[in-house]
């Protein structure tokens, strides 16, 4: 049977070791809510343009 220091020690190398992993995850959800929240931006801007050329009779359709 293993002492608790070994459990201790295995368990902080096994915390340590998936931590790189947690980090890129994390740094993935980081970029796609960014560039999400930069597509919605450019979709509403976009849609905003289209209305006001549609008002002012500049929209060929």
């Amino acid at each position: 049977m293993t002492s608790l220091r070994t459990q201790l020690v295995l368990g902080l190398f096994s915390l340590l070791w998936v931590r790189p992993v947690v980090e890129a995850v994390e740094a993935v959800a980081a970029l796609v809510l960014l560039s999400g929240v930069v597509l919605s931006i450019t979709g509403i801007c976009a849609c905003l343009g289209v209305r006001a050329q549609e008002r002012n009779g500049q929209l060929g359709l």
